[in-house]
């Protein structure tokens, strides 16, 4: 991919002055405070049960529907819904990779993306009745945008913060978009539970908490679009649908000069599969294994969101004094015990899922904002666009296994707790690949200072 070029930034790809590094810092802090709304609300909470209740009254006497001829558990096609649009993702975004790096453009292909997701979400408000493949269509089609949005937006990450702030940036992005999560759930309790003083049924309740998301994402969007700013590129460059799987051959093949940093990679993109998986499911094993409420389920999820705002903040500061590294690992037992104790949760005890959801949120955050700033040392310089694009794909390119497995563990038993449990596996896994990395030769051998700390 072609280096970046500002005239304030100096060197390709590096921060540039104080002053416009912070401005782009604050805009860059509320894409996560605009799109988190999306995976809190819709992902989290709300779609999972809802797309399944419709699916459910669509289905046969057997508990089947059909999409396109093919035989599926209405319980199951949350999950593959959320496995085939990651695999849609997997497939757009090298294109779009390409596109911003051929061009230096990212802001526009930051924007499409995000205001296709977000129409699709408003659009959910349309799913009623019978209409699952409409539900199941819309969440493709919203979940592949925002990852791709993702993508764009975390490749700004080593443009506008220095090496030894990035665990700090990385932490207050996450921290915006819990934040903003929080008070939205908030808005969502106060419309779901009242919603017979509002004259609306509950459908018509939960369909405004989804498709209000859409509006919300699409809405403070509008705020990193002002502040962030494209690069200048040198012309030149082949098609961006070429290109962008070639480069990202010819970037993996650059890796392998890189071991150390190929080797963080594919522990990230273990562990980061499980943890995804456990974000987009908890909501229907809660509804559906543990026979909760809505309600317990948005009070739930709003102690995640409070939670994790606090969690992501201190993981940060753990990370100071203990190293990145360390700090993930110790999430990654965390997460451990999170699905061990979800397999022999009680059916029908909220106090304990309540108890959950805090565990959840206190690792939520810090585990995720630290393995991307850990991994931003570990890039050699000059080579930050195509090395996060990459990270982007490891994000995304495993991530429909986890939906796929727990979709197939029910499929096959019947039980979520069968379902939840299968997921260990990519934790301790992805643990014991992390544990292997020597981060601190890695980012020598990037041809990166090392941090005091890391």
């Amino acid at each position: 991919m072609s280096a970046d070029t500002a005239g304030t930034a100096g060197r390709a790809g590096q921060p540039a002055g104080n002053a416009e590094r912070r401005r782009e810092q604050r805009g860059w802090y509320f894409y996560d405070f605009a799109c988190s709304v999306y995976s809190t609300s819709v992902l989290t909470v709300f779609l999972g049960p809802y797309l399944t209740s419709v699916a459910k009254a669509a289905a046969d006497a057997d508990g089947f529907v059909y999409p396109l001829g093919i035989p599926v558990r209405a319980g199951s096609l949350f999950a593959y819904a959320v496995s085939v649009s990651i695999v849609v993702a997997v497939v757009v975004m090298p294109v779009v990779g390409a596109a911003a790096d051929r061009t230096g453009r990212k802001k526009p292909l930051l924007a499409a993306a995000a205001y296709t997701g977000a129409t699709a979400t408003a659009c959910m408000y349309l799913l009623d009745g019978h209409r699952y493949l409409l539900g199941a269509f819309l969440l493709i089609v919203a979940n592949a945008s925002i990852s791709v949005s993702m993508a764009l937006y975390n490749a700004y990450l080593p443009q506008i913060a220095a090496p030894d702030e990035r665990d700090a940036v990385s932490s207050r992005g996450w921290a915006f978009g819990y934040t903003s999560g929080a008070f939205v759930l908030v808005l969502n309790l106060v419309l779901y539970t009242g919603h017979d003083s509002f004259g609306l049924s509950e459908s018509e309740a939960v369909r405004i908490c989804i498709a209000s998301a859409g509006v919300w994402w699409g809405a403070f969007s509008l705020v990193p679009l002002r502040r962030l700013r494209d690069r200048r590129v040198a012309p030149g460059g082949a098609g961006a649908v070429g290109s962008g799987w070639r480069q990202l051959r010819a970037t993996l093949r650059d890796m392998r000069r890189h071991p150390l940093t190929l080797s963080f990679l594919l522990a990230y993109l273990v562990y980061n599969d499980g943890i995804q998986t456990v974000i987009s499911q908890a909501s229907l094993y809660g509804s559906e294994e543990l026979g909760l409420g809505q309600t317990t389920l948005i009070t739930a999820v709003l102690l995640v969101q409070v939670l994790a705002v606090a969690g992501a903040l201190g993981m940060g500061r753990l990370a100071r004094v203990y190293g990145a590294k360390r700090t993930v690992l110790g999430s990654l037992a965390v997460w451990t015990l999170i699905l061990a104790s979800a397999y022999v949760l009680p059916a029908g005890a909220p106090v304990f899922f309540y108890a959950l959801a805090a565990a959840i949120g206190l690792v939520l955050g810090g585990s995720q904002a630290l393995s991307r700033s850990l991994f931003s040392h570990l890039v050699p310089k000059g080579k930050e666009a195509e090395y996060f694009s990459a990270y982007e794909m490891s994000d995304r390119g495993l991530s429909w296994l986890g939906p796929l497995v727990f979709g197939l563990g029910y499929q096959l038993t019947g039980s979520y707790r069968d379902a939840i449990l299968s997921l260990v596996i990519f934790f301790a896994l992805g643990s014991a690949l992390l544990a292997r990395v020597p981060v601190r030769a890695a980012v020598a051998a990037a041809g990166n200072p090392v941090p005091e700390r890391i």
